[in-house]
């Protein structure tokens, strides 16, 4: 299903769901929030996240949307290189030893911009989306400024509801994050089997 241009928008959705529910430092920075502050200082870091993210994804399309124009041959390249980075982004969580994300320091105050920072500086995340937007993006069907600001609006939609359901149930889930590194493992295998299916499915014509 193509919307506004971006192909296949339901696997788009569950792509931006499976890595929201990694543990990592956003999700440590929202949990540690709403762990100090309740509800209010986590939906203030879940705005602190988004504005951040959008700050980096639209970063990210600057550069995915040049080469779309002035180089289709090597934007087609870029495609199947990006299912292959999901790949192998999925292949890592199955075999790594033990989950990677660890709890971070947060400081009870100022939680919006504390989460926006953690989540700006990781410069990781523009190579994601400069890997990760070309596989939904058709150049046929491609409607510029809207297709672009639509996966932006989706990703920040997503993350809002996702991340505001995770701090109403936030001591539910630090609680079992923290006591139960086997089940925080068994998550990442979980996700990680996701992201390689969704590499093969993505790169296949």
């Amino acid at each position: 299903m193509t919307v506004f241009g971006i192909s296949d928008f339901g696997t788009y959705c569950v792509s931006i769901l499976v890595f929201l529910a990694l543990p990592g430092p956003g999700t440590f920075a929202l949990l540690t929030s709403t762990a100090k502050g309740g509800f209010r200082a986590g939906a203030a870091a879940t705005f602190g996240l988004i504005v951040g993210d959008q700050v980096l994804l639209w970063a990210a399309v600057a550069g995915v949307a040049a080469l779309l124009a002035a180089h289709p041959l090597a934007f087609k390249a870029i495609q199947y290189g990006g299912a292959l980075y999901l790949a192998w982004i999925g292949l890592r969580l199955i075999f790594a030893k033990e989950a990677g994300a660890l709890p971070i320091h947060i400081a009870p105050r100022h939680y919006l911009r504390q989460a926006f920072f953690i989540t700006l500086l990781n410069p990781k995340a523009i190579v994601f989306y400069m890997a990760f937007f070309p596989l939904f993006i058709n150049p046929a069907t491609h409607q510029g400024a809207v297709t672009f600001a639509a996966m932006a609006v989706t990703i920040a939609l997503i993350t809002l509801v996702y991340c505001l359901a995770l701090c109403a149930f936030a001591g539910l889930v630090t609680q079992q994050v923290k006591a139960h590194k086997r089940l925080a493992r068994g998550l990442e295998r979980i996700a990680g089997l996701f992201l390689v299916g969704f590499g093969i499915r993505l790169a296949a014509p």
